[in-house]
This record gives C-alpha cells, structure tokens and sequence, in this order.
C-alpha cells in the first residue's frame, strides 16, 4: 500500500488580517503530493495550499479571503514552483525485474535443450 506525504513546497508569512481574529499573524503554505510505495516513489503535480491563522488556529478557506488576500495568494502561487513530476523505482523493483528476466532465460535454456 502507498503512503502519501504532502512535503512543503514554500512557506510565507502573510501581514493581511486574519478574517476571524483581525490579527495579522497569516502563515501560507504549499505542498506538493508525494507518494511511497515498495517498488516505486512518485512525485505528483499535484500543488495544495493552506492559509492558516497563527494566533486562533483557524483555517481561513477561501470563501472568506479578502481581495488582499487573494492578491497575496495569487503572488505566492506563482513563486511556489513545484518539482517535476517523476517515478524513481526502488531497489526492490529492479531485484524483482533481475530475478524475473533471469526465470524466463533459464526456463527458455532448460526448452532449448529438450528440443536438441
């Protein structure tokens, strides 16, 4: 089973007002989807963000963004520029891959022989 992991792609404090608090202590976040498995670890497209209020804990979901907000947001998303997204195999894969091609040569030696 794969395990998925969003890993950090930037970080920014924002000086906007929090719409729940006032407060101007705004961190915004985004992350990018990995995912691990036992023969492979793919790195996805995928880009998520969080806006999250330091002082209350609240997430501010964007349906309660103000314009400055959402000018600051749009800024950030252009700097947060994910990595390519790729598939490294593992280990495992390649030892699974050697064992197979090695099966199927000598099985096609030992069929070989038998016609000769």
């Amino acid at each position: 089973m794969a395990k998925e992991k969003m890993v950090v792609l930037k970080e920014a404090d924002l000086t906007n007002n929090c719409p729940e608090c006032f407060n101007q202590e705004l961190k915004l976040t985004f992350y990018q989807k990995h995912t691990y498995g036992r023969l492979f670890h793919r790195t996805t497209k995928d880009i998520e963000h969080e806006i999250k209020c330091t002082k209350c804990n609240s997430l501010i979901y964007p349906v309660s963004w103000t314009e400055d907000i959402e000018r600051v947001y749009e800024y950030y998303r252009r700097m947060a520029a994910p990595k390519r997204a790729t598939i490294r195999f593992t280990t495992l894969f390649y030892v699974l891959i050697l064992l197979l091609t090695s099966i199927v040569a000598i099985g096609g030696y030992f069929i070989i022989q038998e016609f000769i």
